[in-house]
């Protein structure tokens, strides 16, 4: 059926910004800036160094594929097929996921202290939050969902997120960073795409597409679903039970450091869910012509 041009009310990506938003000073507030949570997550990177020499280098492996470069050109093929679908206001939209996500992140990783409440030295005592590599991921995949038509975005979650809602677990194995780190990147990524989807709403850009979801996408989407909900319970039941080390301990350490990856693959899947609920039945459109390349033909 074709789409349906009547402007959307904002208010509900509004609202999904802003709870991504008290989220994130909630995640940095209870594992940075408290005693219990700087415990737990030093015992998750020390509980790394005991995963299989194997397990380490596929996750720099897969880590060392996000580059500058490689970003960069993502962005320009996202922005460009932005534009070339729905024209500027869509492109400036999608870039402002891209390039948002990234400079809130590093700017945050730059100002937020990370307090000293327990004795540590090494690496453990830098701050991480919240995590690029994780930020630039999971804003690639949400510029994807949002750029792609909607009879498509059931593959693309499928390919995307095979991807990308990995990459905060791979960060946690190479000892890249600690959960809250990644947990920190999935929301703001979150929240600047839902902030942009309001933008994008208020323009016009986005259009109802009254469509039965077929059964390749229901299959995906409980897929992912599983997958995330295991990760999820398998790392909130070992959170819940495992005992807080206050000194070195292989066995708790191993513990936290296998929540925390279960955990960090949960909130991406999660944040992917979210997202793409979202987006349901929604997608990009040019509001008006002036601005849309095909216009002229």
């Amino acid at each position: 059926m074709l789409p349906d041009n009547t402007t959307l009310h904002p208010r509900r990506w509004l609202a999904a910004a802003a709870l991504a938003a008290v989220l994130l000073v909630v995640t940095y507030w209870s594992a940075v800036r408290t005693t219990t949570g700087q415990r737990i997550e030093n015992a998750a990177l020390r509980g790394a160094d005991q995963a299989t020499e194997a397990a380490r280098i596929a996750a720099s492996d897969e880590l060392s594929w996000i580059t500058m470069s490689s970003f960069a050109l993502i962005s320009v093929v996202l922005v460009a097929a932005a534009w070339w679908r729905a024209g500027l206001r869509a492109a400036v939209g999608v870039g402002t996921v891209l390039a948002g996500s990234t400079v809130i992140t590093e700017t945050l990783k730059r100002v937020l202290p990370r307090p000293e409440l327990i004795s540590v030295t090494g690496n453990y005592t830098h701050n991480s939050f919240p995590s690029g590599h994780t930020t630039v991921a999971m804003s690639a995949l949400f510029a994807l969902l949002i750029v792609v038509p909607h009879r498509w975005r059931g593959i693309a979650v499928a390919v995307g997120s095979a991807y990308a809602v990995a990459i905060g677990a791979q960060t946690v194995t190479a000892k890249w960073h600690r959960l809250s780190d990644t947990v920190g990147a999935d929301l703001v990524a979150l929240a600047v795409a839902c902030f942009v989807l309001a933008w994008l709403a208020r323009g016009g850009q986005l259009q109802t597409v009254s469509r039965r979801r077929r059964l390749r996408v229901w299959t995906i989407g409980a897929a992912l679903a599983v997958v995330t909900g295991l990760a999820l319970a398998a790392g909130g039941i070992i959170l819940a039970l495992a005992e807080v080390p206050t000194t070195p301990d292989p066995v708790l350490d191993d513990n936290f450091y296998l929540a925390s990856h279960s955990l960090a693959l949960g909130c991406s899947g999660l944040a992917a869910l979210v997202l793409w609920s979202a987006l349901r039945q929604k997608q990009l459109g040019p509001s008006r012509r002036s601005d849309h390349p095909r216009s002229a033909a």
